[in-house]
């Protein structure tokens, strides 16, 4: 079993709603098993063309899966949701899921890059990730609290997961 950290986050339609879809379907999808979830937080766009706001959370799970299996399944869970392609890099989205971590792995695959590349710069991971895990730190050893204070974007609780 792999300990694995997942982002989720939604700018249009039910933002709430679809991120909570995405934990359903997470936990539904077999070779995973959620043991903590972040709160929702509502927060400012990073990057990219100006948009709504986002709902953002994190999953810490264990998984069987290997991380390019998992990023399968969290590519097959955005189709199911709704998400569609676009060429607009960071653009608005019903449902976005990364593999924030992978264990303590460094994996640099076509298409998955573990640690996520931006985690330390932005608020909307960092915050509901240091949530359920205020200890957590990069396989290079360094607490991703020590990166909350340069981090960007601004992030305001919108409700409790449960």
């Amino acid at each position: 079993m792999m300990i694995t950290y997942i982002g989720i986050g939604s700018n249009v339609g039910n933002r709430s709603g679809f991120c909570r879809d995405a934990v359903a379907a997470l936990e539904e999808s077999g070779g995973l098993k959620i043991e903590a979830l972040s709160s929702l937080y509502e927060t400012t766009p990073v990057g990219g063309p100006p948009q709504r706001s986002f709902i953002n959370m994190v999953a810490r799970a264990f998984t069987e899966l290997e991380a390019s299996a998992l990023l399968k399944t969290c590519h097959m869970i955005e189709r199911r949701l709704g998400r569609e392609g676009s060429e607009i890099r960071w653009g608005p989205r019903v449902i976005d899921l990364d593999i924030l971590l992978y264990g303590e792995e460094s994996i640099d695959e076509l298409g998955l890059l573990v640690p996520h590349p931006r985690m330390r710069e932005r608020r909307f991971v960092l915050v509901p990730l240091l949530e359920i895990d205020p200890e957590v730190a990069g396989p290079d050893g360094v607490p991703y609290a020590d990166s909350l204070p340069g981090a960007e974007g601004e992030v305001k609780l919108a409700e409790p997961f449960s």
